[in-house]
């Protein structure tokens, strides 16, 4: 039975990670970090929106808190009683692999254990544990306590059993699991994000047109229907002899360079490093950057829950 809950890592994704399973009252939350770290200052300013759009009252907001405790001691108890482990540190193949060798030390050998990375293998990072059958990738999107998909990957050992429990335990704490049955790069959803985020930077570099142009043809367009209608039922909808004649058609102008965008590497020369350096594809000052950010969770809560 799942009680205990061990989050590694208490950066951004881990605190939202941690909240979100805090929501369950039968679960222990415990967040483990090499560096003491204010977790709850941390979590009430990422859910600071969700309390002034009254989806949650900040009462709601402390009860979760009180679910949560931290420690950076690695041989606690909220370690070794661990029941559910997810790592969320830095997206480093070292440290995730050296994190899950000092788990293993200290954990029961029927612990679950997974790897929060958007990119990197679940298959590498476990590859030098013993128990190898009780290990999958999760991973979680930004902003994790609003998005409501965490893609299940399988390693290339993982067990159907283990694979099953995460995602009933993560439909238990309000998400969307669903299962990745192979071990490939960028899993599912960022295989078919960076296939577009790889046609839209062709567009612009090709001189079709501008950037903000390119990004308002997504958002006023397809853009507005994927939540309802995403693209494997729109070709359902449209036929099937629809689809092959417009791939007839179109696919073979479509950009499929295997390597990043010569127009991205010129960019980043000219220190064009987006919202950090106030330049990308457009022009950002320091409080457009801060409002895409706040604009992203009020679209998100607005989506959600209405509100």
């Amino acid at each position: 039975m799942i009680k205990n809950i061990l989050i590694c890592g208490a950066g951004m994704m881990g605190k939202n990670i941690a909240f979100v399973f805090a929501g369950n009252p039968d679960y222990s939350v415990v967040l483990y970090d090499l560096y003491e770290t204010d977790v709850p200052g941390g979590i009430r300013s990422n859910t600071k929106q969700l309390v002034e759009k009254e989806v949650m009252t900040e009462a709601d907001v402390e009860e979760r808190l009180g679910r949560i405790s931290f420690t950076t001691d690695l041989d606690s108890d909220g370690i070794r009683n661990a029941d559910f482990v997810i790592e969320a540190v830095f997206e480093d193949m070292k440290i995730k692999q050296e994190t899950f060798a000092k788990l293993e030390e200290r954990c029961r050998p029927d612990t679950i254990f997974c790897t929060n990375s958007s990119v990197m293998s679940p298959s590498e990072i476990s590859a030098k544990l013993r128990h190898r059958e009780r290990f999958v990738g999760t991973h979680f999107w930004n902003p994790a306590h609003l998005i409501p998909l965490v893609e299940v990957i399988k390693s290339d050992a993982s067990s159907d059993e283990t694979a099953q429990t995460v995602m009933d335990v993560l439909a238990g704490v309000g998400k969307k699991p669903v299962l990745c049955k192979k071990d490939v790069p960028g899993f599912i959803a960022n295989r078919m994000q960076h296939a577009l985020w790889r046609e839209a930077i062709y567009i612009v570099e090709q001189g079709i047109a501008d950037a903000k142009t390119v990004d308002d043809a997504v958002k006023y367009s397809f853009g507005l229907r994927l939540p309802q209608l995403a693209p494997l039922e729109n070709s359902d909808m449209v036929g099937t002899q629809l689809t092959v004649n417009i791939h007839d058609y179109i696919l073979k102008d479509l950009c499929d360079s295997h390597e990043a965008s010569p127009l991205l590497r010129e960019m980043l020369a000219d220190g064009k490093l987006g919202f950090k350096s106030g330049e990308g594809f457009m022009k950002w000052t320091e409080e457009e950057t801060k409002q895409s950010a706040a604009d992203l969770n009020e679209y998100l809560i607005r989506m959600l829950y209405n509100k």
